[in-house]
């Protein structure tokens, strides 16, 4: 297990280098051209090298480096994860071109300029866009009917955003927008589906996140649960009392009845199965529950819809998948997922999965939108069962 374990890292380093070697070796090329004999090839590969690992530095150095320079690295690195993906989605087709000139005897000094200036140009626009998609949240709307009585409640209007990614990226300034957003909204109930914060507790504390997030407003409370990065992080104790301390509760298989009219499930992330706790199955977690009344289940990642199903859950509510984040990513998690955003109806399983409020390393999006969920649900009771 150890030795695939190594095999698998250093074949994630080959290729990772790989990828960046073949960035760098074009930008050589572009930068060569354009500044002749200011460019200084060796200390372009130092400066390269620096940038394109700014995210590991960030995160094997983050107890020798100062806090400030760690966070700087960590921003850099994020930022290059966009470039780096872009860049290997348009070099290809410029070498394509650069060969199909090369055919037509057009000089070198010609064609790289224009090849090189047309992707600094696509990239930017692609940076810029995504850039606004991440930082201007929506508002997506479900209205769906659960056919059960939850008291004399006839509809309940619940906020939901995961995926928030809170740490050295996404910050307060972005998290006063979920909280100012959230709050218009002036809903029920406000629920997390995990990934609150970006695997290091260290920031939200650093940065009080706390105070901001407090302001979040709901009669009937906030209810988050665990996500990977949670658990990438290994700062679950700490997280679960920082939330304490603001109002939040973090449901870790466990099961809360909301005014005695309906059921709230917690569940630990997927990433629980390989430590030594592991997680209940959701069977588990309703066992004894009144099924008469409506089920509302937050599990990070969204999978095994049907199990959820099969148990009874009426609602069930992810994140995690961002949708890819970054176009052409969706096609990867389209086939990862049965559902890896929006809504589907699975027997009498309402399942909702959100693109998410926040980003995992570039605050970029393309493809996909920084969202919160407004989700209304309408109570009618169930005459045959009545009768």
């Amino acid at each position: 297990m150890k030795a695939r374990m190594a095999i698998s890292i250093t074949l994630i380093f080959i290729i990772v280098f790989g990828m960046n070697g073949y960035i760098g070796w074009h930008c050589l090329v572009f930068l060569s051209d354009q500044l002749g004999s200011w460019f200084h090839p060796g200390l372009y590969w130092i400066v390269f090298w620096i940038v394109a690992l700014s995210y590991l530095l960030a995160w094997v150095c983050s107890r020798v480096l100062p806090a400030g320079v760690s966070r700087l690295l960590k921003i850099i690195g994020s930022y290059w994860f966009a470039i780096m993906q872009f860049g290997i989605l348009l070099l290809p087709l410029t070498d394509l071109a650069i060969g199909v000139f090369h055919l037509a005897s057009v000089p070198s000094n010609t064609y790289v300029p224009i090849l090189g200036w047309i992707n600094v140009g696509i990239i930017l626009i692609a940076m810029i866009r995504g850039s606004y998609n991440a930082r201007s949240p929506v508002i997506r709307r479900y209205d769906i009917t659960v056919p059960k009585k939850a008291g004399d409640w006839e509809q309940l209007r619940i906020a939901v955003a995961s995926d928030i990614h809170l740490g050295s990226i996404v910050g307060n300034r972005h998290l006063r927008k979920l909280v100012e957003q959230v709050n218009g909204l002036k809903p029920d109930l406000i629920l997390l589906p995990g990934d609150v914060i970006d695997d290091d507790i260290k920031p939200f504390i650093r940065y009080n996140m706390g105070k901001t997030m407090r302001e979040l407003q709901a009669p009937l409370g906030i209810y988050a649960v665990l996500g990977n990065h949670e658990y990438i992080g290994g700062h679950i104790p700490a997280f679960v009392d920082q939330m304490n301390q603001i109002g939040i509760r973090v449901l870790m298989d466990e099961t809360v009845h909301i005014k005695e009219r309906l059921f709230i499930v917690g569940r630990k992330d997927k990433a629980a199965e390989r430590t030594h706790d592991g997680r209940k199955a959701l069977a588990t977690l309703l066992e004894g529950k009144d099924p008469r009344q409506p089920i509302i289940v937050m599990d990070h990642q969204p999978y095994h819809l049907d199990k959820a199903a099969d148990a009874g859950a009426d609602v069930m509510l992810s994140g995690h998948t961002h949708r890819g984040q970054m176009a052409p990513n969706h096609l990867i998690t389209r086939r990862l997922f049965e559902l890896d955003w929006g809504y589907l109806r699975k027997g009498n399983l309402h399942a909702i999965v959100s693109s998410g409020f926040g980003t995992w390393g570039p605050p970029i999006r393309l493809g996909s939108r920084s969202e919160i969920i407004e989700l209304t649900i309408h109570f009618k009771s169930n005459e045959r069962e009545e009768g």
